[in-house]
């Protein structure tokens, strides 16, 4: 394997912040910046739902507004862009942790994203992704931490300072 050039590097940091605004848009129930990684006339794959992208997004707007909160942590994402490309390819773990509203249930989702990706002038976006089964889980009897949690910044306050 070649040892990536600046402009490889550029695009793949570029790339890993477009998957980051999903995850962001998902767990925090904003459309805009969920669709900001999405090129309007995307395609997503996810399962239930295969179709255009940014119809994705108001369904997930819709559906998951019945959790107390969702936490999408992705890693091992794997970028592959040729230097000068104006598309690339990338897959990447994902495991969902989604909170039942009356907090009794955590179901897990453990998958892949699979994605095709566009520059088009300074930006990249998802042209295409699918996202990949590979198991789910119910946690149930969940008991609190010995901590006092309640100390902790809850919900929504745990924003953090926007761009200065």
């Amino acid at each position: 394997m070649q040892t990536p050039t600046p402009n490889q590097l550029a695009a793949r940091e570029a790339i890993r912040e477009v998957a980051n605004r999903y995850a962001y848009g998902v767990d925090r129930l904003d459309a805009d910046c969920m669709r900001s990684a999405y090129w309007p006339e995307a395609i997503d794959n996810h399962g239930v739902f295969v179709g255009n992208a940014w119809e994705f997004v108001d369904r997930v707007m819709s559906s998951h507004d019945r959790w107390a909160w969702t936490m999408h942590t992705t890693s091992n994402h794997r970028i592959e862009v040729a230097d000068g490309a104006d598309s690339a390819t990338g897959e990447m773990f994902n495991v969902s942790y989604l909170m039942t509203a009356d907090r009794s249930e955590i179901h897990v989702w453990y998958g892949r994203y699979v994605d095709r990706y566009e520059r088009r002038g300074d930006e990249w976006r998802i042209i295409h992704r699918t996202c990949v089964h590979e198991g789910t889980e119910v946690r149930t009897g969940l008991s609190p931490m010995s901590v006092d949690t309640h100390l902790f910044a809850q919900g929504s306050e745990g924003r953090g300072p926007g761009p200065s």
